[in-house]
């Protein structure tokens, strides 16, 4: 293992809180691989990159010796996390979660390291546990404390609905810890209520208390919100190679340098070196972009698609090209004519006809290579176009009569 002095500077590395590092030191101290818990709730099929950050911090602890436990939590998902909620989540049922659960642990070892994961789910105990056991736990913690996290004192003061199931959720997540004698557990900051739930519930089942360390909440391709797929400024991991390039590329220089801390595997000190890089000029903002983009396509699709992402993105944004594949969609036109933003929404290029209008309105539609401004441009039926959205989205769209 390296030294204690190493292994806090690489734990630390865009952690925001850690509680308490005094604690963290001593367990180093003692020599011997820790139990590192982070749990993830299947509420989802698919991971993007804001989730990869707590699974950086993990594969990191991994490099340092320590035992990963990756928690899928398909009996807390049923509950649904109420966590930043202003109302009671909706249930998932079992088989939705296991699903959901089965793509997770697929997802996830293109970062850590499978030999050395142990993959573990919360109905492993959850289930085995009596009515009188779920009373003794409801027991170790009051309203009074519940009503001090943020989302449900917001929702009480507001006279909105807070179900009995949503208290047991942090008690539940605290638990976890018990059954796992953990010895860390890394969350999101949002989670910090919860992961000092599991801190007191050990003290309470008679075992040493977790050291918990928060992480950040990835903002996403805005530059301003946490990455949400609800607010589309996400960068899912199994996303195409060219689509993950793209939108890393598109993402502001210093949100790039907030991606290499919580993402790469540069050392510290390499990241260190490009920032002074940038800084003083001898490397442009693009090229870190480029090798940032590179590297988290490749992790999840492969040196080659990397490369092959970057080329392309070369090829239309330097030198004015097309991408090597453009999907092709057939559209079926009432009459003659198609309504153009009619069109882009049905080939996939806007989420609705009004979205299409909106960005017709601001310049962001070309057809055929030239512009459109016209929201009420008609496409002539038997005919094919070459419809570009933004910078990256293009279609071959052939229009039908119908």
């Amino acid at each position: 293992m390296k030294s204690i002095e190493e292994q806090l500077e690489l734990i630390k590395r865009g952690s925001v809180e850690v509680i308490s590092e005094e604690e963290l030191i001593k367990k180093l101290k003692e020599g011997r691989p820790l139990t590192i818990k982070a749990g993830f709730d299947p509420t989802a099929p698919d991971l993007h990159l804001g989730h990869t950050v707590l699974i950086h911090k993990l594969r990191q602890f991994q490099q340092l010796g320590h035992k990963v436990v990756f928690l899928i939590g398909d009996f807390t998902g049923m509950i649904g996390d109420p966590t930043g909620k202003s109302e009671t989540r909706k249930s998932l049922t079992r088989d939705d979660v296991l699903r959901n659960a089965e793509t997770y642990k697929e997802q996830v070892f293109k970062i850590l390291d499978p030999e050395k994961t142990e993959v573990r789910f919360n109905s492993g105990w959850m289930d085995r546990m009596t009515a009188s056991d779920m009373i003794t736990l409801a027991a170790k913690y009051n309203v009074a404390r519940m009503l001090e996290r943020e989302d449900f004192h917001k929702r009480y003061k507001a006279g909105q609905s807070i179900s009995i199931h949503e208290f047991m959720y942090p008690l539940i997540q605290g638990y976890d810890s018990v059954a796992l004698r953990a010895d860390v557990e890394i969350g999101g900051t949002d989670q910090k209520f919860n992961l000092l739930v599991g801190r007191e519930l050990q003290r309470d089942y008679g075992q040493p208390p977790q050291v918990v360390i928060t992480m950040p909440l990835l903002e996403g391709t805005d530059g301003v919100n946490k990455m949400s797929k609800s607010l589309g400024n996400y960068i899912g991991i199994t996303e195409p190679p060219k689509e993950i390039f793209g939108k890393v590329m598109s993402i502001t220089d210093e949100l790039m340098f907030r991606y290499y801390e919580l993402l790469s595997h540069i050392s510290t000190q390499e990241l260190t070196s490009l920032k002074d890089g940038v800084k003083n000029g001898t490397v442009h903002p693009k090229d870190a972009k480029v090798t940032l983009a590179k590297e988290i396509v490749a992790r999840f699709h492969g040196q080659a698609a990397a490369d092959h992402a970057a080329e392309e993105f070369s090829n239309i944004f330097k030198a004015g090209g097309l991408p090597d594949e453009i999907e092709e969609k057939e559209i079926i036109c009432e009459g003659n004519e198609c309504s153009a933003s009619v069109s882009i929404a049905l080939s996939g290029l806007a989420s609705s006809n009004s979205e299409a209008r909106r960005l017709i309105q601001q310049g962001g539609v070309s057809i055929d290579g030239s512009k459109i401004t016209d929201i009420n441009l008609k496409l002539t039926s038997g005919k094919e176009y070459l419809i570009q959205v933004g910078k990256r989205k293009f279609a071959k769209v052939r229009l039908k009569k119908g």
